[in-house]
């Protein structure tokens, strides 16, 4: 176990894919005892991209980092009695199958519950149980689509267009990070377990919401659900003389001390307070976009930097390996594997008693079956 603020933790995990993985990969690198639970095949993501060695991508090997990975038959007699003695020693127990699914392996909230009366139980699904979709299958692609987000790139490029990542998947990893750690705090402080349950469509929901409800929240309705600025046509990284920049020069502050230093021909009376931009935003952009056409990105990051504007150089993610600001504050740690050494993006916080780090490299499928069952009394191969 490491020495975060999840030291003495110890988590079930019967998740795949990354909504479930990413949540206990944070859990492991903040000090928790991840233990990975997979069928003989194990977890796809294993196979999704490159990697080392067979079943270690590179998306597997990120998001599975420090956990312990147990191969275990749940349909069988041995692999049931192997899963209920995890779960007497368990603080928390997750899983990222559909409802119907963990009720058929006796592993319901109700069953691991009745084990240890004690333990966070946290459900990872596509669409809450509550609702009528609650037995759809669910992918990261369908709940961007199904909660807004082509539609808004649409409005912003002209395209219905997914995002470059797999946010929706993130996102309600996050969030069961958060569920799942604020019911371990309500249980330190009553000794009660409960069940958790995150949906990664109410998730994304709640999140596309966020600024985009706006004039729709009010009753009567005051306007769409959309927030104008981030929807812009003219909303992109600016062109400059020989590269792109992105700069957002949005408050007063920041308006003021741009104009007074570049003296743009086209500005007038519209652009002279927030509210005024904001109800021409686009026209701003636009007109900003003709400005920095004029001079080079390096020239534009130093006057912006000068004027404290925020602005930033437009990079690929393989530049941030190399970025002088991550790398002085330590934000990818070299982890030694037996396939050669990883650099691993490790944790973004950062804890003046308790600090996580990363837990250590991702496991081969059963590499700690033997070991894991050992610990409770179990001879590996009787739970096959």
């Amino acid at each position: 176990m490491g020495s975060g603020p999840l030291s003495g933790v110890r988590v079930v995990d019967l998740t795949a894919m990354v909504f479930g993985p990413y949540c206990t990969q944070i859990m492991a690198d903040m000090g928790a005892d991840v233990i990975k639970v997979e069928p003989p095949q194990g977890d796809d993501t294993r196979y999704v991209s490159v990697g080392p060695a067979p079943g270690l991508s590179g998306v597997f090997v990120n998001v599975n980092r420090g956990k312990r990975s147990v191969v275990l038959n749940l349909r069988s007699e041995h692999g049931k009695a192997a899963i209920r003695a995890l779960i007497e020693r368990a603080d928390v127990f997750i899983h990222s199958m559909r409802a119907k699914a963990i009720a058929r392996l006796g592993l319901s909230y109700d069953d691991v519950a009745a084990i240890n009366p004690s333990i966070v139980y946290t459900n990872c699904y596509g669409y809450g149980r509550r609702g009528p979709d609650r037995d759809r299958p669910a992918y990261d692609d369908t709940i961007q689509a199904e909660t807004g987000l082509p539609a808004v790139q649409r409005m912003l490029t002209g395209e219905a267009d997914y995002v470059g990542t797999i946010v929706a998947d993130k996102v309600a990893g996050l969030t069961a990070l958060y569920a799942t750690t604020m019911a371990l705090f309500h249980r330190e402080r009553t000794g009660e377990g409960q069940e958790v349950e995150v949906a990664m469509f109410e998730t994304m929901a709640s999140f596309m919401l966020l600024e985009h409800a706006n004039g729709a929240m009010f009753e009567p309705p005051l306007g769409p659900a959309v927030y104008p600025r981030t929807v812009a046509s003219n909303r992109r990284p600016y062109a400059t003389s020989d590269g792109h920049i992105a700069v957002l020069i949005y408050n007063d502050k920041h308006w003021n001390a741009f104009v007074d230093a570049v003296r743009p021909p086209w500005n007038d009376e519209r652009f002279a307070s927030l509210e005024g931009r904001a109800r021409n935003i686009d026209e701003v952009y636009g007109r900003i976009a003709e400005t920095l056409r004029e001079r080079t990105t390096a020239e534009w990051l130093e006057l912006f930097g000068k004027l404290e504007i925020p602005a930033a150089p437009v990079n690929s993610p393989g530049d941030l390996f190399d970025n002088a600001h991550l790398n002085a504050v330590g934000l990818f740690e070299t982890v030694d594997t037996p396939h050669g050494p990883v650099r691993i993006p490790g944790v973004p916080t950062w804890f003046s008693r308790t600090p996580g780090k990363v837990a250590g490299p991702a496991p081969q499928l059963g590499a700690d079956t033997d070991d894991v069952l050992a610990e409770l009394g179990i001879v590996a191969k009787e739970a096959g």
